[in-house]
C-alpha cells in the first residue's frame, strides 16, 4: 500500500466530529483523487501533511514548538517523506524529529483536519497544507530542540501562551477529549 493509498483509506473511514471537519475530509479526499503526488511537498499549491500534538503521560501538559519561520507555538509535524509508510508514521517521525522524544506513541486515528495557508512553501501562492492531525502521548518529558525550532516547551493544557493560535487550541481540545477515553499509564516503581 502506498502512502497516498493509506491516506485515502484513513480519510475514507474517519468519522468527522462536525460539519466543517466533514467538509475538509471531502476536500482532502478530492485532492488525493486528483493528484498522484498529493502527499509530496512538490504537489503545488497544496499537499497533505501530518502532525501530532504531544501530550505528557499525566495528561496535564502539551509540548509545543516555536516554529522558526512562522514564529508561533505549534504542534510538531510537517511534510510526508518518501520513506513514510502511513500518515501516522509520518506524524510519528515528525514528532520524534522535532522533539527528540523516543518514547512517543500515537493514536492511529486522526483527531482533526486543518487546512491552512503556508507562506514560502513552494512556487505557487497561496499554498496550503492539508494537515491530518493526530494525538500522541510521551512516556517521558526529556526533549531536545531540533534545527526546525527556536524553542520547545511543555505547557499546562489550561495555561497556554497568550498568542497560541486558535487552531492549536482546537487541536488540544480535541486531543484532550480523545484521551479521556484512553487510560493513563500506570506509574512505574521508580517514578516519583
Amino acid at each position: 500500500m502506498t502512502l497516498r493509498d493509506d491516506a485515502h483509506e484513513v480519510l475514507t473511514r474517519w468519522t468527522a466530529p462536525d460539519a466543517e471537519q466533514e467538509r475538509l475530509r471531502l476536500v482532502y479526499l478530492d485532492h488525493l483523487e486528483a493528484h498522484v503526488d498529493a502527499m509530496s511537498r512538490d504537489c503545488h499549491p497544496d499537499h497533505l501533511t501530518a502532525s501530532v500534538i504531544i501530550v505528557a503521560d499525566d495528561r496535564t501538559r502539551v509540548l509545543l514548538t516555536l516554529h522558526k519561520r512562522i514564529r508561533r507555538w505549534l504542534q510538531t509535524g510537517g511534510h510526508c517523506e518518501p520513506g513514510d509508510a502511513s500518515l501516522v508514521d509520518a506524524a510519528l517521525r515528525e514528532g520524534r524529529e522535532e522533539s527528540g522524544l523516543t518514547s512517543l506513541s500515537i493514536d492511529p486515528e486522526p483527531v482533526l483536519l486543518s487546512l491552512h495557508e503556508v507562506p514560502g512553501c513552494g512556487p505557487v501562492r497561496p499554498s496550503h497544507h492539508l494537515d491530518v492531525q493526530f494525538v500522541g502521548v510521551a512516556a517521558d518529558d526529556s526533549i531536545i530542540i531540533s534545527d526546525e525550532s527556536d524553542d520547545l516547551a511543555w505547557f499546562a493544557i489550561d495555561d497556554l501562551p497568550a498568542d497560541t493560535d486558535q487552531s492549536v487550541r482546537d487541536l488540544i481540545a480535541a486531543a484532550t477529549t480523545r484521551l479521556r477515553g484512553i487510560p493513563s499509564p500506570s506509574p512505574s516503581a521508580d517514578r516519583r
